[in-house]
């Protein structure tokens, strides 16, 4: 990725280049308005040559960008619509009204150009928050590109960290909203996971990195905003297409109106020519090329602050569209980890004892349920006096070892017995079906039975309510089994499911609803989501997702939030509106400055004032998109 560099040039250098064309503008509206306070005092020479001035100052940018444009694409562009016009005014005396037009056309041009500019200055504000050097253990200070997997350095608090890695020693509160766009820190102890930059609030940190640098989730966010603002919505795709064709139709009609109205009406021929300057003028599309582009990229920029990644104009537009949302279970409706939900243990048998063993046993397997079986007996257990033993893995059923005389063995019914399992559990009336069990056999008897199972996330159910409050259909795609699905769709709200969905399902079923005209969109985090996110309509990965996942999909959703995607769904719909908006109004407005010409109503000036007014007032409406939903 290039390197972004501000120390190359004095302080002003950047900057007059920012806003070369805003400066030209006003340089420009400045001369015309000396022209016209001492047009009484000064000879009619000295008059013209200041409105020239204005004209080649206002005028530059934009005249050298629509010739340079047309012979780059061979087609005409609206730049070169205002040039002739402002041209064909002082061709036939009208020195002042071309010059107003040069400087109104170039002050739109240079606010379109200041959105453009703003939603950069934002990514580059974005890459600047990831410091460029790292402190390694031994002191020494290393350029971030220097860093690999396996090394080790040391964050001071309030600084930013600047690798994505895993804490080793310490403990902190991070703020992670550059990455999340969620404001509240977060807590972290050793062997929780860090990003570059976010900050260090509270408490020194020693990190061991894990990615490459330009491998780490702060450069894939950049690179994806980087990426949006260059891809073109359907709607500006449109546009951009429409353009050209336009020029040549409003070129054709002015070149008619040159002469027809002369014959035909018996208008003078200064008249006749005027009024076509002023065609060219109002019928030129700038308010609605301007419709939709600022629009988009502040949409986009705007989600990018909130923590959604959009990776295009498209799919922005799109979002607004929805009518269903399918979404996988594991680690987009739930955590994606498993608890202990409940427990049931013998009279008799001492828990305390009891949680030594499974915190022992347990201790020896990276298996998620038997890291939730350890959290259990962590709370449990008193350590007494270290228990040690030879414990044997036995793939897919469980774990077995032999401590103090007994033969301990914990894992499923078909570790333990299948039919003594089943008797077990007729004891323990608060059974759930949607649960995974862990049974403890202690010699030849089971003594203890846990229910385990994947807990919703705190906002999934508030998210899906919300998402059928905008009318949208929610489905549940799971490979989990019937009980365990229906379990977890009741907690969340959705009312329909599938479930033991095999990757080649979920993308089946998505062609179902594709065949029922059902713009969907698929939220998904795994590996196995991949095939699904790229059938969808709109492929959505969660934040913490799989490498495929996160580049599959069109939208990302930081952090795992699902409350995210309501976000994204009302920027889109925000979006849509403004672009509409701005549609209706810059052809209502065209279509009344023509009338108004070929009745003779308006004058050049006033033209000009209605026809780039409109331009600047759409970009403006654009800019909303920058603040709130």
């Amino acid at each position: 990725m290039e390197e972004i560099k501000t120390n190359q040039y004095p302080f002003f250098i950047p900057n007059l280049k920012i806003h070369g064309e805003i400066i030209a503008a006003a340089i420009s509206g400045i001369l015309i308005l000396i022209a016209w306070v001492l047009s009484s005092r000064i000879d009619y020479a000295l008059w013209v040559s200041l409105l020239i001035a204005s004209f080649l100052i206002g005028g530059f940018a934009k005249a050298k960008e629509g010739i340079t444009e047309t012979y780059k694409t061979k087609q005409l562009n609206v730049e070169l619509l205002m040039i002739i016009a402002a041209i064909g005014a002082a061709s036939i005396g009208y020195w002042a009204e071309g010059a107003i037009l040069i400087f109104i056309f170039s002050l739109s041009g240079a606010l379109e150009s200041y959105t453009e500019n703003k939603n950069k200055n934002e990514l580059q504000s974005l890459m600047q928050l990831q410091p460029e050097t790292a402190t390694l253990l031994n002191g020494e200070v290393a350029a971030i590109d220097q860093l690999k997997p396996g090394d080790q350095i040391t964050v001071k608090t309030g600084e930013r960290i600047p690798a994505d890695g895993f804490i080793v020693k310490g403990h902190t509160t991070v703020d992670e909203s550059a990455l999340s766009g969620e404001s509240i820190p977060i807590s972290k102890e050793s062997g929780d996971e860090v990003f570059a930059g976010t900050v260090n609030l509270s408490g020194s940190l020693q990190i061991e990195i894990n990615t490459l640098p330009t491998e780490t989730m702060f450069q894939k966010i950049i690179e994806l905003v980087q990426n949006a603002h260059e891809e073109r919505s359907p709607s500006q795709q449109f546009i951009e297409k429409f353009e050209g064709l336009y020029v040549k139709i409003v070129l054709l009609t002015v070149a008619v109106m040159m002469f027809l109205p002369h014959y035909l009406f018996g208008w003078t021929w200064t008249d006749t020519v005027y009024r076509a300057m002023i065609l060219l003028v109002v019928a030129s599309p700038c308010a609605l090329i301007a419709s939709i582009m600022p629009a988009t990229l502040s949409a986009i920029s705007n989600g990018a602050r909130q923590g959604i990644l959009f990776k295009g104009g498209v799919y922005v537009e799109a979002l607004a569209k929805l009518d269903a949302v399918a979404l996988d279970k594991t680690g987009t409706l739930t955590k994606g980890e498993p608890v202990v939900v409940d427990y049931f243990i013998n009279q008799g048998q001492d828990t305390a004892y009891l949680a030594n063993i499974i915190y022992m046993m347990e201790s020896e397997s990276i298996h998620p349920l038997a890291q939730a079986m350890k959290n259990w007996a962590d709370e449990h257990r008193k350590i007494q006096r270290e228990i040690t033993a030879s414990v044997q893995h036995h793939n897919g059923r469980g774990l077995s070892a032999g401590v103090d005389d007994d033969y301990w063995m914990i894992g499923n019914a078909e570790m333990v017995g299948k039919q003594e399992a089943d008797k077990f559990l007729q004891t323990f009336t608060t059974q759930e079906q949607a649960t995974t069990n862990i049974f403890v056999k202690r010699s030849k008897k089971i003594i203890a039975v846990f229910l385990l199972k994947d807990t919703l996330r705190q906002d999934a159910v508030e998210a899906i309510q919300e998402l059928h409050g905008l009318g949208l259909r929610t489905i549940m795609l799971t490979g989990d089994n019937q009980a365990t699905a229906e379990s977890i769709a009741q907690e969340a709200g959705i009312t329909e499911f599938h479930a033991n969905c095999l990757p080649e399902d979920k993308v089946n079923y998505l062609k179902q609803l594709k065949q029922q005209k059902q713009q969907t969109a698929m939220i998904g985090d795994g590996v196995n989501d991949a095939p699904a996110l790229a059938t969808a309509n709109i492929g959505v990965a969660m934040g913490t997702g799989s490498d495929i996942a996160l580049e599959t999909a069109n939208v990302v959703l930081m952090k795992n939030n699902l409350a995210k995607m309501v976000n994204a769904i009302c920027l889109s719909k925000k979006m849509n509106a403004i672009i509409k908006q701005n549609i209706i109004f810059s052809l209502a407005v065209i279509s009344i400055l023509i009338a108004s010409n070929f009745l003779q109503i308006i004058n050049m000036p006033l033209g000009v004032i209605g026809h780039e007014g409109s331009t600047i007032l759409v970009i403006l409406n654009g800019l909303r998109m920058l603040k709130g939903n």
